[in-house]
């Protein structure tokens, strides 16, 4: 028997109130899924733990079969596996997103997670200055590697060395700067072992990124800017028993997300890449279905 798992992650919403205060969800014309929830069994199942943090990444990686109390580690590691780097032993990987930060009544707001949403050249050219003031401002720290992703949405690594151990601990705790849209940033930095270097990072990128050419051409262009670096979502490697292995049975992922490519990869299943697919609100939801139905 071939299973179809269609995941409409984030698809509730909040009320609007262009919507007469309904959720885009329930004024939506739905009579496909009208017609599953009839001729189906409809029901309601928690996929994340009450320890961890509600995101993407615990309840995804639970629809999938692997418990979270177990397997996951952090964001990054999964996105990092989706690039196809492998981490070591005593590696870590950190979420390292280009963001808007302005001034508010009540001290620093988060004002754009995506820093309006930033093109993938223009986030390349930044990092790159990224890493040329991490190693000018921090000679002291070695291992540390800026990797590029998409848009807004990239890496932090650490490698791991014998004579070096990782100076992040499992203890690390962080806030993901799209929990944080409109709101004061204050009490949102890193809390645990390893805080002080990751934060100190973060604030010193601010002048790593204040007059960069690409910053001042957005702003010339009315686009917001990238003012910093935020990290989160930092983990070590996870350990994955393959899911054929686990289950009998093979899989095959349809997505534009870094996260779920991640999942799986680590779950041994292949991507199929769509044309048209984007993971924002213009993705071709009709290719991904016709892929879909092809496999």
């Amino acid at each position: 028997m071939k299973y179809l798992v269609v995941i409409p992650d984030g698809a509730a919403d909040q009320p609007q109130d262009s919507l007469g205060g309904k959720t885009p969800l329930a004024a939506a014309s739905t009579p496909s899924l009208d017609s599953l929830a009839k001729k189906g069994v409809v029901g309601r199942t928690n996929h994340v733990p009450d320890s961890l943090n509600p995101g993407s990444e615990v309840a995804c990686m639970s629809l999938l079969g692997y418990d979270p109390l177990t397997c996951f580690t952090g964001r990054a590691p999964l996105e990092a596996a989706a690039k196809g780097i492998e981490l070591g032993p005593d590696d870590w990987a950190v979420r390292c997103n280009l963001v808007t930060i302005g001034g508010g009544p009540d001290g620093p707001v988060m004002e754009d997670f995506t820093a309006d949403h930033i093109g993938t050249d223009e986030a390349t050219a930044l990092l790159t200055a990224c890493q040329a003031g991490l190693a000018r401002d921090f000679p002291e720290l070695a291992g540390w590697e800026f990797a590029t992703g998409v848009s807004y949405r990239n890496l932090l690594l650490y490698h791991a060395a014998p004579d070096r151990p990782a100076p992040l601990g499992v203890d690390l705790r962080t806030t993901a700067p799209h929990d944080r849209v409109g709101q004061p940033i204050a009490d949102a930095f890193p809390r645990g072992t390893g805080s002080r270097l990751l934060t100190d990072i973060m604030a010193k990128s601010e002048t790593w990124l204040a007059d960069h050419p690409v910053n001042a051409a957005r702003r010339a262009a009315g686009k917001g800017a990238a003012t910093h670096l935020w990290l989160w979502g930092a983990g070590g490697r996870p350990a994955f028993v393959p899911f054929a292995e686990q289950y009998g049975v093979t899989g095959r992922m349809i997505t534009a997300v870094d996260l779920l490519r991640g999942l799986a990869n680590l779950a041994g299943w292949t991507c199929r890449e769509v044309e048209g697919a984007t993971g924002y609100l213009d993705t071709d939801y009709a290719a991904k279905g016709r892929a879909a139905i092809e496999h």
